[in-house]
Formats: structure tokens, sequence, C-alpha cells
């Protein structure tokens, strides 16, 4: 009976045993991903940074050759003068920002991005791509690499030859708080009161969009009806379709916001999952604010 007893006690330590190895083992799996997500999110936080050092550069090289070649040909002229009207003549003509180029020299190493997405002191700010499905970027970075972090992107089916359209963007909700998890920080009124607004912009605008609704939702099945299906709305079909998807934007908004849209307003829609249901979902929407 005590053999039994020692074989059944020495039994129990081996079952601890393993389920303690593993359980350091999966603590070390959990650690190192947690770095490598935090490296891979800083890493796309600071390519407009390091871009932006480029262009700087790369202007006053331009403008040194510029100065040198206006002493040539101007002779006695004076340095003030000279200043004065290189800076002039070499502003570009169709307005371009230096978010503007930045986003162009981005296209550059990768044409699938289409565009750099920030709220101001918020982790947000991040390229955006678009790929030709919705999957490809849900698992790679903005280089194509494979990665547990994915990519901000623009629903595949965006049309950019249809104008006023909706810009669906998504992004993972990571524990980690990188890509969309500050998004859900909206959830609260103060929080939005102070980030009302979504920059994006493009290789040919920079614009601001004013939010006009914040709201839970979730990925409904088709036999429910009288539902905001939300993310079926990209590509504005009729007048009543657009002004159907605001309102109802505007319906389920956690609380009230006097900013709205008029058929005709671009619209932007950040998109996230949220565990607070099954398949649940956040969104923000943003109407775009005219120059």
């Amino acid at each position: 009976m005590k053999e039994k007893t020692k074989v059944n006690s020495k039994k129990i330590y081996i079952i601890i045993y393993i389920l303690l190895t593993v359980l350091i083992i999966l603590s070390l799996i959990y650690i190192i991903n947690f770095f490598s997500l935090k490296k891979e999110a800083r890493e796309q936080s600071n390519l407009l940074n390091a871009i932006q050092i480029n262009e700087e550069q790369k202007t006053e090289k331009v403008v040194s050759n510029l100065l040198e070649e206006k002493e040539v040909i101007v002779g006695e002229a004076s340095t003030q003068n000279i200043q004065t009207e290189t800076i002039e003549n070499s502003e570009p003509q169709n307005k371009e920002t230096e978010r503007m180029l930045k986003v162009k020299q981005l296209k550059e190493e990768n044409a699938d991005i289409i565009g750099w997405l920030e709220i101001e002191n918020t982790t947000i700010n991040y390229p955006v791509l678009q790929g030709t499905d919705n999957e490809y970027y849900m698992t790679h970075n903005y280089k194509k690499e494979k990665s547990k972090n994915g990519s901000i992107f623009l629903n595949a089916d965006y049309d950019w030859n249809i104008a006023r359209n909706n810009l669906l963007i998504y992004g993972h909700n990571l524990g980690n708080g990188t890509m969309f998890q500050e998004l859900l920080k909206y959830e609260s009124e103060s929080y939005y009161k102070q980030h009302p607004k979504i920059r994006f912009t493009t290789a040919e605008d920079d614009s601001e969009y004013e939010i006009i609704s914040a709201f839970k939702s979730r990925v409904y099945y088709k036999s429910e009806k009288n539902v905001f299906r939300y993310y079926y709305f990209i590509n504005s079909k009729s007048q009543e379709e657009y002004n159907q998807f605001v309102k109802n934007a505007k319906n389920a908004s956690l609380y009230p916001i006097e900013a709205t849209a008029s058929y005709g307003d671009q619209l932007i829609t950040l998109s996230t999952c949220s565990y607070y249901v099954e398949d649940g979902r956040f969104a923000v929407v943003g109407k775009k604010v005219e120059k």
C-alpha cells in the first residue's frame, strides 16, 4: 500500500513539474512576442520621422545650390533678396505639404501605401495600406513582412474614382497598446473632447476629419433585420444611402456630438475589434473639414 502511495506521489510530482515547465515556456514566448510587437510598432511610428530628417537634409542642399546659382547670375544682388526669391520660387505650385511629399516617398518603397493616419497625442500614427483583398495586411506590415501586428489598412473595395466616399480603415486591437487599441478610448466622451479630429494624408491631399460619431457594434448574422451594418458602407451609391448611414451613425453614438455630415462630405470610418460581445466592433466616424 505504501509503495502504491509512493508511486502516486511520484506521478503527481512529475505532472506538476511538466505543468510548471510548460508554464515557463509559454511565459517566455509571450514576453518575446510582446517586445517584438512593441519594436515593430515603434518602427512604424518612427518611419515618418526618419523620412522627415532625410527630406530636410535634401531641402537644405537644394536651397544651398539655388543660392549659389543666384549669386553667379545676379552677381552683386544682396543675399537677402536672393534668399527671399529662392523661397518664393521653390514653393510647390500645387500646395503640397511636407506630409504629402513623405507619402509620395513611402509609395516608392511600397506602392500599397496610400496614406498616413494620425490622431494627435495618441499612439495612432501609422501608414495606411490598401491591398487587393482585406486579408493580406491583417498579417503583414508595411514592409510586406509577416507580422502579428498586421497593418492599418483601407478596405480593398474602396473606389478612389468615386468622389465623396467613406474611407473605411481597419486596424487590430492589440493588448500592447499599438495599432487601433487606443481607438476604444473613444468610449469616453471626455477622451473624444480631447481628441476630436483625425488627420489623414495622401499624396494628393492632407486633411483633417471632424469626428461625428463613436459607437459599439458587432458583425451581424444575415438573418438579423433592421440592424446597422456600418462595415457595408464604402462606396456611396445614392444620396439616400449616404444620409441613412450618417443618421444611423449619429443614432448609434455613445454620446451626443454636435458635428454632423451632409451629402457630399467625404467620410472616414476607423474600425477595430471590441471584445464586449462575440464578434464585437468599435467604430469612429469623421467628416472631412473643408479648407
